[in-house]
């Protein structure tokens, strides 16, 4: 990731992808369990759905509980904003009007495989890493910038999961 001196409030993104020698269907069974997820992060540590869900569907909830070195340990409720088997499915972290963040795995099938990508925005809304901003004021481009390279080195490995559980079965 290069530096783009983004701040906060400028709602960056990151984006991953990966070629997955699989099909959208397959891809779209790991992709959509989230009980797999705290296994592919270093920061995840657990998912669980709430209000009965068994799984994702537009308008479910769950919580996600993460720990970082730096930022502590927390958890965030998030709700399922898209979700289109076996295409593309996205959650907003807190408030889906002003989410904390937006998370989206898109799947495309090409050539009997799939093009998986992780998308992922910062903001609009506050987050942990808004705290940070506040003690630092002056130091925001950079927190941002290597929040978000965090951000794309963890979803490199978690497409890089994905991928392997994906082709070994």
């Amino acid at each position: 990731m290069e530096w783009t001196g983004a701040r906060y409030a400028d709602t960056p993104t990151v984006e991953v992808r990966a070629w997955v020698d699989a099909p959208p269907d397959r891809v779209w069974e790991i992709v959509s369990d989230f009980s797999l997820m705290p296994g592919m992060s270093d920061e995840l540590q657990s998912v669980h759905w709430l209000d009965g869900a068994a799984g994702p569907a537009v308008g479910a909830r769950f919580v996600g509980r993460s720990r970082h070195e730096a930022l502590g340990e927390w958890e965030t409720t998030s709700h399922v904003v898209e979700c289109e088997c076996p295409r593309v499915l996205a959650w907003a972290v807190e408030d889906p009007s002003r989410p904390a963040a937006v998370w989206r795995f898109r799947l495309d099938g090409k050539d009997g495989g799939t093009d998986l990508s992780e998308w992922m925005q910062l903001g609009p809304g506050r987050s942990g890493l808004s705290f940070a901003i506040d003690e630092m004021p002056d130091k925001e481009q950079k927190i941002v910038f290597v929040r978000m390279r965090e951000f794309e080195r963890n979803m490199t490995a978690t497409l890089g999961h994905i991928k392997k559980l994906a082709e070994e079965r």
